[in-house]
């Protein structure tokens, strides 16, 4: 097969963990890297849940892709479609191929919209709505700030996803505004959720107990949404595992999340691991391929069991260009990546508790002198301000 063009180093995939593994590779002196990436247009999508809870505006949090492509990176506008490791190609949607000596994958992750019957065609009317689209968290918010009564679901999916905080912060949001606004006591908030309880750290989960409890959320634990009844407003919500009993909960109101996994056409690749998810096989702590040395993924579309979040990816990138850089020099991989990531659960909209763990679960506090496990106002300013600063100044150019 003709290739139309050769790299040195191959990227596929121009989102958060693209851009900064380009601009590091750049800055160690790598001059021949390119990018796949099809989208003209670049999301900071933490901010989402602030834009789904009236404390931030969508455009805030969109750039053109052109901004944060590095200028040396040679951007290939395409959508990439198949790989050939066995042949070091990746093939795209118009037929072109690209060699590479180093190829990396990290084209995010696919929201299964569609596995949850019912709930697709709904999205963005009836009271239903999704923070994990740009298009649809101004919805969010609208929904939110016209309710005065009735019953609000939130959902969260089984599985791993973006940001797995994601899905409770907008219901802390939700009724803290409706508190605020002296509706509380009139609204029935749900917080549907696959777990036996809100986070897989105890102490923090006790936290959350507390938030659940003061807002006096009806909490459903080891549950899941089946399905969404828009000609009725009802949401099917079962328990997780065989032989769940199932309820019908009615909604004014629904927060749905999708179940998410890899893109289909990494699923169905050389490189996936092949399990349902379809994760890129890697190693967690180099993020190496298993079977293909000069191959490495990081990000959402990585196996590494880490929580699917930017912060990650932040610790990752530093590590895979490493590793990267030894792999071209016939070195050891020395670069080792623990597990770190973060997760900034908002708790209302003046406090934010900051979960950093890493695979162990150990807590990884960045700021020891606050408690990791408690809310504070002072992530709040965190959130909405330094995180997007730190986003789009330092990370994307491979300076954090």
């Amino acid at each position: 097969m003709n290739t139309t063009a050769k790299h040195k180093v191959l990227i596929v995939g121009g989102g958060t963990a693209g851009i900064t593994v380009a601009a590091r590779l750049l800055r160690k002196g790598y001059t021949d890297v390119a990018v796949i990436e099809p989208s003209d247009k670049h999301y900071y999508q933490p901010l989402w849940t602030l834009v789904g809870g009236g404390q931030a505006k969508a455009a805030s949090t969109e750039r053109p892709e052109a901004s944060v492509m590095p200028k040396d990176a040679t951007w290939i506008r395409k959508s990439a479609e198949a790989f050939d490791p066995d042949n070091n190609t990746v093939t795209c949607l118009d037929g072109a191929s690209y060699e590479y000596d180093v190829l990396v994958v990290c084209p995010g992750i696919q929201l299964d919209w569609n596995r949850t019957e019912g709930l697709e065609e709904t999205l963005g009317r009836d009271g239903v709505s999704s923070n994990y689209r740009f298009d649809l968290a101004p919805r969010t918010w609208d929904f939110i700030r016209d309710l005065r009564s009735g019953t609000a679901v939130f959902t969260v999916p089984t599985g791993a996803i973006k940001c797995a905080g994601a899905p409770q912060k907008i219901a802390y949001l939700a009724a803290d505004y409706w508190r605020k606004q002296g509706v509380l006591k009139d609204i029935d908030v749900h917080l549907v959720m696959p777990a036996p309880r809100p986070f897989g750290i105890p102490a923090i989960a006790d936290s959350l107990d507390k938030v659940i409890a003061g807002y006096g959320i009806h909490l459903h634990s080891s549950s899941e949404m089946k399905s969404v009844d828009a000609s009725v407003r009802k949401v099917a919500v079962a328990s997780v595992g065989e032989g769940g009993n199932e309820i019908k909960l009615p909604y004014d109101m629904l927060h749905a999340v999708p179940q998410q996994s890899a893109p289909d056409w990494i699923k169905s690749s050389p490189l996936s691991a092949g399990d349902a998810a379809g994760y890129v096989d890697i190693n967690k702590h180099t993020m190496q391929h298993v079977r293909y040395p000069n191959v490495f993924s990081l990000g959402d579309a990585g196996s590494s069991p880490n929580s699917k979040t930017g912060a990650a990816i932040r610790k990752q990138a530093p590590v895979v260009v490493e590793n990267i850089d030894a792999f071209l020099k016939n070195r050891p991989l020395r670069g080792s990546y623990d597990g770190y990531s973060s997760c900034p659960i908002i708790t209302s909209s003046h406090a934010m508790l900051l979960a950093e763990f890493d695979y162990d679960l150990n807590l990884t506090p960045s700021f020891p002198l606050l408690d990791p496990t408690k809310p504070h106002w002072a992530y709040w300013y965190l959130k909405k301000y330094g995180l997007p600063f730190l986003y789009w100044n330092l990370m994307l150019k491979g300076l954090a």
